[in-house]
């Protein structure tokens, strides 16, 4: 199998390293950056649970091969708080909401809501339901998960007033 040096911003952090071709960049950023926030669930892009962002975007690390992060901006779940522990909005609206459940997905789920509102973009609670239709809740912890999704679109209701949500 052949090897290739790549060189990715990891959090702002630079992360040089030889990998495999095949080297999955999930595995790249648990194996051989120390990143193991993101966790991988169905590695065959079903989950969500493994979800970063890439350049911006939100990606399926199990997808995305490490060679193709070559040169990229990558952020995980351990880049998006502040460096004195201040949660992002997102992760504020996930805690507030009980939205965390055993934590497994949360990392996927935070990285794709974060993407989604970056730059100050403002999407709709039905724009953030969708987005979120590709990842997989084990707990199936959705209802807390729409209430972040209220919080951060501002079309939070009152306690009480979402029995039966399903995102």
């Amino acid at each position: 199998m052949s090897e290739h040096v790549i060189e990715v911003s990891v959090n702002g952090q630079r992360v040089r390293a030889h990998v495999e071709a095949r080297r999955t960049l999930g595995d790249f950023l648990r194996i051989d950056a120390g990143f193991t926030g993101t966790h991988l669930g169905c590695e065959h892009g079903v989950c969500g649970a493994c979800t970063v962002i890439v350049d911006g975007l939100a990606v399926r690390s199990c997808l995305m091969l490490a060679v193709q992060a070559d040169g990229a901006a990558v952020t995980t779940i351990e880049g998006l708080a502040e460096p004195d522990g201040t949660l992002s909005p997102v992760q504020q609206a996930m805690r507030d909401n009980h939205a965390l459940q055993c934590g497994f997905c949360t990392p996927g789920v935070v990285c794709t809501m974060t993407a989604i509102t970056a730059n100050d973009a403002q999407p709709t609670e039905d724009q953030m339901i969708a987005a979120m239709s590709g990842h997989i809740c084990r707990c199936t912890g959705y209802q807390g998960i729409r209430r972040a999704i209220r919080q951060l679109t501002g079309t939070a209701q009152p306690a009480g007033h979402d029995h039966g949500d399903h995102a």
